[in-house]
This record gives C-alpha cells, structure tokens and sequence, in this order.
C-alpha cells in the first residue's frame, strides 16, 4: 500500500535554506539543531516524501518529523526548541 502525501507542507524561504546549510555543516553547532537543519534541507528538496521516509534519510522517528513539519508550518520556521513550562533552570547549560 502506498503511502499518503504529508498533511503539512512547510515552506522555506532562501535565507533559511542558506542558514540551514551553514548550521547542518558546523562542527560545534548544537545537535538538536544540527538534525532540524538537515530535516529543513531533506524537506525542501523533497517536500513529498512521507514521514517515515524522510526519517530514514534524517535518522530521526517518523513521530518526529511529523511534530516538525507541522510546527513548521503552524508557527513558522525556527531550528531552536519552544519555551519549556516549568521552574527555569537553576544552573547553565
């Protein structure tokens, strides 16, 4: 059975594409950030890939790229994670 097109199409703009690319490539770049990158970049070449698909490609859950994309789409794009609910954090990271 074939898979379904993704419900969530985000869209990216060059500058963001640029940043990705430059964030995806450094050495000391935060991890997270460095998987939202290339997530961004698989995204924008293949934007019809399903979910499990472009995890694969990402090393990253299907459940993940889906909470992505639709992020992406909703709120705007951003690599960095959402304000957390709680106490703040009582040491630096």
């Amino acid at each position: 059975m074939p898979l379904l097109k993704p419900t969530h199409q985000p869209h990216f703009s060059p500058e963001q594409l640029e940043l990705a690319r430059r964030v995806a490539a450094q050495q000391a770049a935060p991890y997270r950030e460095v998987l939202r990158a290339r997530l961004t970049l698989v995204l924008a070449e293949h934007p019809d890939l399903s979910h499990p698909e472009v995890a694969r490609r990402c090393g990253l859950s299907p459940k993940t790229v889906e909470k992505w994309r639709r992020r992406w789409e909703q709120q705007g794009w951003s690599l960095k994670d959402a304000p957390r609910s709680g106490r703040p954090a009582s040491f630096s990271p």
